[in-house]
């Protein structure tokens, strides 16, 4: 019985942020209710609080799903010792693309994150939390080409968490541009061929 009971409270729960992912994307984040997603996932206002706060730790709980996949890819791209730096961040920049351009779950959760929320109070913590990713991917981005620079014997032209927030605009301009135009050209390939022209542009060898 127990077993079954996790299982129902698990299902319920992925229900819950099935139903918020359509309704956040129908509506906007800010114009949805909790009532809106319970009824969209045959459930009531209860099911939500029993399993999440409020709309702020429903939304995060729906970015998790997407965005836990895609860290640990980051955190296993990191990990290979064995690839040159420039390489790894390339690489690792290639396969995060091609999930969002290829899985719609996770495109469409991206769309809502980037086009579909409001940053007004009862949502602060929805922002932060977007702050803190982008802090901690334009790091990894910096780390990446420090280390690349120093494989290379090369001196960037600029600080290299100056010269990351190039590579990260490049990746978040295409990604958002991609989004916006519905797709209307292939994501993976024009975003890494404009970073690695950027890439070049810093003296690195590709």
């Amino acid at each position: 019985m127990a077993r079954r009971t996790k299982a129902d409270a698990a299902a319920t729960r992925n229900s819950l942020l099935d139903a918020a992912e359509r309704v956040f994307y129908e509506k906007g984040v800010s114009r949805a209710s909790l009532t809106d997603i319970a009824s969209a996932a045959g459930a009531t206002r209860g099911a939500i609080y029993w399993h999440f706060k409020d709309k702020a730790e429903l939304f995060n709980a729906m970015m998790d799903r997407v965005t836990h996949p895609l860290r640990q890819a980051i955190n296993h791209s990191t990990s290979l010792a064995d690839t040159a730096p420039l390489e790894r961040l390339r690489s690792l920049m290639q396969g995060v693309l091609s999930t969002i351009e290829h899985d719609e779950h996770t495109r469409r959760v991206f769309e809502i994150a980037l086009y579909r929320v409001e940053y007004v109070e009862d949502l602060r913590v929805v922002r932060n939390r977007h702050s803190q990713e982008c802090a901690a991917f334009a790091a990894l981005i910096a780390r990446e080409l420090s280390l690349a620079a120093a494989d290379q014997d090369i001196q960037l032209p600029m600080p290299a968490h100056i010269a990351a927030m190039g590579v990260q605009a490049l990746f978040d301009g295409m990604l958002q541009s991609w989004l916006l135009q519905h797709a209307s050209f292939n994501l993976v390939v024009t975003t890494c061929d404009g970073i690695d022209t950027y890439l070049r542009g810093l003296g690195f060898r590709l």
